[in-house]
């Protein structure tokens, strides 16, 4: 199955993403207000400074007098560095200040209201503040407007103080969030994480619902696996059923056609008609092998997903299946000969019983008659080793391990009923427990030597 990537990790960069935005949007939002923040708090500052020299106006003889305060200066220079400018005019003539300062664009403003404006003078951006007061000089009221002016430099250091510490900010937000997302994500795909374990845990046979608690959004999931358990288990039970039916079904008919043609053969004098006879005999033959040895890797393919794991005697094994084949080898007057000691393994008897049975009758069906077959049983460090040795042609040309495949034979075994699995039985069952099938000749002479090796318990 292709994967499509981890949903801890997609739920991880989403939630570090919406982190990382909200870092962004918090630094934006704390530079501006920083920046409005020092900006107010000039535009105070110059409006205090401009009222102060305002405040300062009179008017005597006719003319309009004024005394700049040094406090209105002083307010300017107490925040930041940054350079001061002013200009006092009343009516159109210029009472003090820098000739040059621009004034405001919005012209001047009604008597006792401040207004500001942002320009630029002498190569610096500089924020102004502009008061018109209404000075009795004679006869009639003279409009003085005071306007003074301070250089930006102080605010643009202020706000960057403050950008730069919210980003710093920002950051180790982004940075928690970051791990805050990963456990979140963690602990929200717990539950999935503790289905699946449950799910490993069990056998292949275990097949019971899952009875967890889980979140809402896991629930349909919880109910679609246990379903898909259930109909797993009908299937299960049908096809043992449909083995088990096949296997009566195939070699009762198969049987009965054997003894029939076994009853004509004996009745009929006609050599082509007999020869035809043993013909058929021998295909009835080898479709029951091939029919029996395909339920029986059916049967070992079904138990291997439910390994038992009983403590076997493996010499007590080998006993009683060399004496359920004694009656086989003794048509063929074949002596079984039994080298046994002690080897305890865990494992399922009846599947080690179908493998060394399967050994067993290759070395009696490929052995001459009149010969022996031997079974050895020993132990070798943590290892149990049954070791049969025949007689026989041996295991023909051609790499020993490709008779474990299905239906693979040897090139010596032409006009020798079989079915070719046998020996993917046998290794099947000792991959099965743990184990190894290990093919060779014997040391002296023809014949072959096959050894199933299993782990001791």
């Amino acid at each position: 199955m292709t994967g499509t990537g981890s949903i801890g990790r997609r739920l991880t960069f989403l939630l570090a993403g919406v982190a990382a935005l909200l870092s962004v949007l918090s630094w934006g939002m704390v530079t501006g207000l920083a920046l409005e923040a020092a900006e107010r708090t000039q535009d105070n500052v110059l409006a205090a400074s401009a009222t102060t020299i305002a405040e300062t106006l009179r008017s005597e003889q006719g003319q309009v007098q004024l005394e700049l305060p040094y406090s209105a200066f002083a307010m300017l220079g107490a925040i930041s560095e940054d350079r001061v400018f002013y200009l006092v005019t009343a009516g159109e003539e210029m009472l003090t200040g820098y000739p040059d300062l621009p004034v405001p664009q919005l012209g001047p403003p009604s008597p006792g209201r401040v207004v500001f404006d942002t320009g630029n003078y002498r190569g610096a951006e500089i924020r102004m503040a502009m008061l018109t007061r209404l000075v009795l000089a004679g006869a009639q009221p003279v409009p003085v407007t005071v306007t003074v002016a301070q250089t930006r430099n102080g605010v643009d250091a202020i706000t960057g103080e403050l950008s730069q510490l919210a980003a710093t900010l920002a950051v180790a937000f982004f940075l928690v969030a970051v791990a805050l997302s990963f456990f979140a994500a963690r602990t929200s795909l717990r539950p999935l994480n503790e289905i699946a374990r449950a799910v490993s845990r069990r056998g292949p046979s275990d097949l019971r619902p899952l009875r967890r608690d889980a979140p809402a959004e896991l629930a349909p999931l919880l109910a679609a696996l246990n379903r898909l358990m259930a109909r797993l288990g009908q299937s299960i039970q049908r096809s043992e059923d449909f083995i088990a039916e096949a296997a009566h079904r195939v070699r009762t008919p198969l049987a009965t056609v054997r003894v029939q043609a076994e009853i004509a053969l004996r009745s009929i004098e006609d050599e082509a008609q007999r020869r035809r006879l043993r013909q058929m005999i021998r295909a009835v033959d080898e479709s029951s092998r091939s029919a029996e040895q395909i339920l029986d890797h059916a049967t070992v393919a079904y138990r291997t997903d439910d390994l038992a794991r009983d403590r076997i005697d493996l010499a007590e094994l080998a006993r009683q299946t060399a004496k359920a084949l004694e009656p086989t080898a003794a048509m063929k007057d074949i002596e079984l000969r039994l080298e046994t000691e002690p080897a305890e393994v865990a494992g399922d008897a009846v599947l080690l019983d179908s493998a060394l049975r399967n050994v067993l009758d290759n070395a009696i069906k490929y052995s001459p008659e009149d010969t022996t077959v031997r079974l050895t049983v020993s132990t070798d460090g943590g290892e149990a080793r049954m070791a049969v040795s025949d007689q026989g042609p041996g295991l023909g040309e051609g790499p020993a391990e490709a008779l474990t495949e299905r239906f693979r034979r040897g090139s010596n075994t032409e006009g020798i009923v079989g079915s070719g699995l046998g020996l993917t039985i046998v290794d099947d069952v000792l991959r099965a427990h743990g184990g190894r099938l290990e093919l060779g000749r014997v040391k002296k002479g023809e014949g072959a030597c096959v050894t199933l090796v299993l782990p001791l318990a």
